[in-house]
Formats: structure tokens, sequence, C-alpha cells
């Protein structure tokens, strides 16, 4: 299997960005894991789901990157999925620093 890397960081990233479409469609808190949904409770549930949403498609970016560079080398995928994973949280928290 040639291209399993690759596969499976698109389906990974195709997966995340679904979770995040549903987040930002219901906007229904409880779609947060119950172990991180009891250590916050937000002032307005529907802006923070919409930020949250908009920062899980955020991150769903690296594994696509991944796996288009794990085309080219499985190797190279991991480092880019690495360094963009790194980056693009950093860029989330800045997202949701305004957001109660």
């Amino acid at each position: 299997m040639e291209y399993g890397y690759s596969i499976l960081m698109a389906a990974f990233s195709a997966a995340l960005l679904l979770y995040a479409g549903l987040m930002a469609l219901f906007k229904d808190y409880k779609m947060i894991p119950y172990r991180a949904r009891v250590s916050f409770k937000p002032k307005n549930e529907k802006k923070y789901m919409t930020q949250l949403a908009k920062v899980i498609a955020l991150v769903s970016i690296s594994p696509a990157l991944s796996a288009l560079t794990g085309l080219w080398n499985p190797f190279a995928g991991m480092i880019v999925l690495i360094i963009a994973a790194v980056l693009l949280i950093w860029l989330g928290t800045r997202l949701m620093k305004n957001v109660e």
C-alpha cells in the first residue's frame, strides 16, 4: 500500500472537517467530550461553539497538507504534519482568546 499514509491523513482531515461542520451547524455545547466540558462553562455557548468549530476546521488543514506531502514522501508528510499542527493550533489559540 504505497499511499496508505496519505489516505489515512486525508480521512482524518475529512473527519475533523465534518466534526467542525456539525459543531458550527448545531452549536450544541454537548458535542464537546464530557471530560473537556466539565472544566469550562462559557458564558455564550453558541459563540463559543462557532469559534471552536472554526479552530477545528483550521487544524484540519494540517493532516490535509500532510496527506498531499505524503504522496511525494511519507517522511516529509510527517514533518509537515507536526510543523503545521503546531502552527495551526497556535493560531487557533489566538482565535479563541476573545471568546468567553
